[in-house]
């Protein structure tokens, strides 16, 4: 995959289908077969096929697709919603073409009964551009959608298809040319390949100068998160970790970490700040008052690249920082943020971390299946390349030392953290475990994933 995949919200397709100088005609036609033959490549052995064709552009395509499925020798029903059919039949596979990319809001009543009639039939589901009821441009799903096994897709990857919860509907995507020129779009799919813009160590290069990271978290009975951010740093290819932790606590980090240089947590981090090129705080720090006014004042005074994450981000204020700064909440940590509850930044994911960036004026990162980067005044960058075993305790400790270790090397902030969330998301497939994957194995894995 390219270092970068255009993301098209419905009006940046609309203004590359206007600036298109054939007819709609023709491209009804080239979306409608190359619906017809992904199906016929998927799903070759199934019969009877039924196709949901809706009053607009996309039940164009559904009613192509369908006589190029005829013509293929399959037994094909349409059901044309705008005139009331709803009659399913007994289908091998349903084509989904109600909606289309101007679609947003909720269903209406009778499409949504028909959505539900697609999503409780045992047929598999190939949608047509996207499945119906998700927000094109952002991913919503304000009322029912339909649940596809795939989804074909026109000139370029929609929004909604790769941000959640749009995403969980689409199954998946196959992307097909239809003759659109390419245009600039505010939002980006991240690919591996924007691990080759991490400086790598140079001949020159000395344990410095190659990235030093210092770490500030551990308490008593919380010392393995900040032990992953250290060697993820360490991994992801940082030539000197400090760890700042409570006095106490350093005999369990003397034991635990061999290569990393263990240092009391001091009142004022400047001194121990002096050699270092980036800050990673938060990682089982705790949420005491003095907790809390110490990340305060580090962040306010020390003009040092930093990544804030777990109780780092606890009740934080914006603030007239003096360098970059990366949060990373995941949504609960993001609900508590902007004030909200977790069930709505998970339902507008796009929107949430946008404002978020916007609200703190830095970068902010939002973990999940679908991690988004977002900057002030930027377009999101999204990285979606994981597998489903980086749920577990653990990973988001490691993202904050490969974030740490990135703005270390000197990289910009928003690209350090789409640059990160890929290193982890290769690690995840990169590792031998698919079932029972714990955090620490992506360390071990990060070498092979930078790579």
């Amino acid at each position: 995959m390219t270092e970068f995949e255009a993301l098209y919200t419905a009006a940046e397709m609309r203004a590359a289908e206007e600036r298109y100088t054939g007819t709609v005609e023709e491209l009804m036609e080239r979306a409608g077969n190359a619906a017809a033959h992904v199906g016929l490549e998927l799903y070759p052995r199934a019969q009877r096929w039924t196709v949901v064709c809706g009053g607009g552009a996309n039940g164009g395509d559904g009613r192509i697709a369908a006589r190029e499925l005829e013509r293929a020798g399959k037994d094909v029903r349409v059901v044309d919603a705008k005139a009331g059919e709803s009659d399913l039949g007994d289908p091998d596979v349903i084509v989904d073409a109600l909606f289309g990319t101007g679609f947003a809001g909720e269903p209406r009543p009778d499409a949504a009964a028909l959505i539900e009639r697609i999503n409780a039939s045992a047929a598999r589901v190939l949608a047509i551009d996207l499945p119906s009821g998700v927000d094109s441009s952002t991913g919503e799903v304000a009322g029912a959608a339909v649940r596809a096994d795939a989804t074909v897709t026109f000139h370029g990857r929609k929004v909604g298809l790769v941000i959640a919860p749009g995403r969980f509907h689409a199954g998946a995507v196959h992307v097909a040319d239809i003759g659109l020129d390419p245009i600039d779009t505010e939002h980006r799919l991240v690919g591996a390949g924007i691990l080759r813009s991490v400086p790598r160590r140079r001949d020159a290069d000395n344990k410095y100068t190659a990235g030093h990271v210092l770490v500030v978290g551990g308490s008593p009975g919380l010392t393995g998160a900040p032990s992953l951010t250290a060697m993820a740093a360490l991994r992801a290819d940082a030539g000197y970790v400090t760890l700042a932790a409570p006095e106490e606590t350093l005999p369990v980090f003397e034991q635990r970490l061999l290569e990393v240089v263990k240092r009391p947590l001091p009142d004022d981090l400047t001194d121990l700040a002096a050699k270092a090129s980036a800050l990673a705080i938060g990682p089982g720090l705790g949420r005491s008052d003095a907790v809390h006014a110490l990340v305060r004042r580090t962040l306010a005074e020390l003009a040092l690249p930093a990544v804030v994450d777990a109780d780092a981000l606890f009740e934080l204020e914006p603030g007239d920082w003096p360098a970059p700064r990366v949060l990373t909440p995941h949504e609960g940590e993001l609900a508590r943020l902007l004030g909200r509850d977790s069930k709505e930044i998970a339902a507008h994911r796009l929107a949430s971390v946008q404002e978020a960036a916007e609200r703190f004026r830095c970068v902010v990162l939002l973990k999940g299946a679908d991690t988004l980067v977002a900057a002030p005044g930027r377009g999101l960058l999204v990285s979606a390349l994981g597998l489903p075993s980086l749920a577990t305790a653990g990973t988001g400790d490691v993202l904050t030392g490969i974030v740490a270790a990135f703005l270390a090397k000197g990289m910009d902030a928003q690209l350090a953290a789409a640059a990160a969330a890929v290193a982890q998301q290769r690690a995840s497939v990169e590792a031998p475990q698919r079932a029972g994957l714990v955090a620490s194995d992506l360390i071990e894995a990060l070498p092979r994933a930078l790579k």
